[in-house]
């Protein structure tokens, strides 16, 4: 096979145990024969050599120009321990997990793996295996007028659908009903949470709101759930139980229950061994875009290492964007908004062209900042179009061979974080904010908070559905885990740290493409910085 193409000059390099830097595989490819200078590489390498390097080829080079013999076969080598660290380099490694593991970089401390043994291959691939579908987009359907109708309409219907999964396992009343019940009886509510509050003895105040009006429960501070307090978020929905104090003008609660994810749920897999890649947060435009992490990973994908990643989910902030917060002109690379998608645009079509792509807008992207957003508009998708990318709202859920993947860019999750005790929601693990996201089944609960939210006729950000996937970006940590064997995925970014993220103390986990198996849901992260 010849070895014209940078990924195949990878993969052999690869195949015997080696790395290399870039500007390296670039010369091999230039070369008049670059079968026969790889071999002289190979050959005149150091014993202890892991990583090709640009003056290794130049020295190939020189030989073979002076006329000194090419070797004809291949040298053997001692294998690459599969379990060193990565090098300096920046070559390619991974972390993984199965069942209910939990992975960070920051937190789980676990050694990278070096790849080896891969081979270019164009994958061939019968479509009628392949299946997906969308659900949940809401691209052109938005209704949001501002008007105060729209407001009583999100919420009413946000809490039909979340109290219908509480009101089951409560013996429920409307707010004003309860307030004609007699002391001391035994009462049940589900309602949103108005206010949240303490009370100069220590103890917790939570009003909760239905359609008929609001009613007062009081959180014991010596009740052990008084710990569940600290992970309420307003406008979450929420079922209390309790008794009536003598007034009847406050409920003393006995437990509370969100709608959370069953703890018998049990996710759907493909039938087959089939792969998909999420990542997020790419930044085009901007000055710390990754580039070279960027084509490392696309030249993967050309790989028999590869060769089972069949979709791709880009879950938002495909380009930097413009005035997003301030001073960000003094950090961009491309300043032209359409110059940045068509950046991007070429960065896509590094991507093998069998694969499915979805994408989804983030904060950073040129949409509505109000949540749901839709997807991109006819001019930036027409921008958009290598290899016919399928382009839907934030959030959609994707179900791809019947695995449903919950897709969200996630500036909720800053507003988790935020509010929440550190062992709950912290930007080092940021999956356990999915978690809380799981718990209360919608992607952002909070209205009025950090995070912009549209009302509309119906609440797009209710997770009716448990999904199998929930992948997010937004906050450039990787973490992963499973919470009631739904896999949470925040899948890092492709963008250095900047400036901005300095000063707020953010080090961002950059250049990790996770992947996942959708037969088992066992995820490997891939490492191209």
């Amino acid at each position: 096979m010849p070895l014209e193409a940078p990924a195949r000059i990878v993969s052999e390099l690869t195949s015997r145990g080696y790395n290399a830097e870039r500007e390296a595989v670039t010369r091999l490819a230039s070369a008049n024969n670059p079968q026969a200078t790889l071999e002289r590489v190979v050959e005149e390498l150091p014993d202890d050599a892991l990583v090709v390097r640009t003056e290794h080829v130049e020295s190939a080079l020189e030989a073979i120009e002076s006329g000194t013999d090419v070797p004809n076969g291949s040298p053997s080598h001692p294998a690459v321990d599969e379990r060193e660290s990565a090098p300096a380099d920046g070559s390619n490694t991974f972390v993984s997990t199965g069942g209910e593991t939990a992975g960070s970089p920051a937190a789980d401390g676990t050694d990278p793996v070096e790849t080896k043994g891969v081979e270019s291959i164009e994958r061939s691939v019968d479509p009628e295996l392949r299946s997906l579908e969308i659900d949940g987009d809401m691209t052109g359907e938005s209704t949001g007028t501002g008007e105060y109708e729209d407001f009583v309409s999100v919420f009413r219907d946000r809490l039909e659908r979340l109290g219908s999964k509480l009101r089951g396992r409560v013996n429920h009343r409307p707010a004003s009903a309860i307030e004609n019940m007699a002391g001391g009886s035994e009462v049940a509510m589900v309602g949103l949470v108005n206010d949240i509050r303490s009370t100069a003895s220590g103890h917790w105040l939570i009003e909760l709101e239905d359609a008929t009006g609001t009613f007062p429960w009081l959180v014991m501070k010596d009740r052990e759930y008084v710990d569940l307090v600290d992970q309420l978020l307003c406008d979450e929905v929420l079922a209390m139980q309790g008794t009536l104090a003598d007034d009847s003008g406050i409920a003393f609660v006995d437990s509370m229950y969100f709608p959370d994810v069953p703890r018998t749920h049990e996710p759907s897999t493909a039938d087959r061994h089939v792969q998909a890649a999420l990542i997020s947060d790419v930044h085009v435009g901007s000055q710390e875009f990754m580039a070279e992490a960027w084509n490392r990973f696309t030249d993967w994908l050309h790989t028999k290492q590869a060769q089972h990643v069949e979709y791709l989910l880009i879950a938002g902030d495909m380009v930097e964007g413009v005035g997003v917060y301030p001073d960000q002109d003094e950090e961009l690379d491309i300043v032209d908004i359409y110059e940045q998608y068509e950046a991007f645009n070429e960065r896509l079509k590094q991507v093998p062209g069998d694969l499915e792509i979805v994408m989804i807008p983030g904060n950073h992207d040129a949409v509505r900042l109000a949540e749901p957003q839709p997807g991109f508009d006819e001019e930036l998708r027409e921008i958009m179009s290598a290899h016919d990318p399928r382009i839907v709202s934030n959030p959609s859920t994707v179900t791809i061979e019947g695995v449903s993947v919950l897709m969200y860019h996630g500036v909720s999750l800053d507003e988790v974080i935020a509010e929440l005790p550190e062992e709950k929601a912290n930007y080092d693990e940021p999956h356990k904010a999915m978690y809380q996201l799981l718990k209360k089944r919608h992607v952002a609960p909070q209205f009025g908070g950090h995070t912009r939210l549209a009302p509309e006729e119906q609440d797009y950000l209710v997770m009716e559905d448990v999904p199998d996937i929930f992948h997010t970006g937004h906050v450039h940590k990787l973490g992963f885990g499973k919470y009631h064997n739904v896999l949470a995925i925040n899948s890092g970014c492709w963008q250095a740290q900047t400036d901005f993220q300095k000063s707020v103390n953010i080090d961002p986990d950059a250049g990790y493409a996770p992947i996942v198996d959708l037969d088992t849901l066992d995820v490997t992260v891939q490492k191209f910085s």
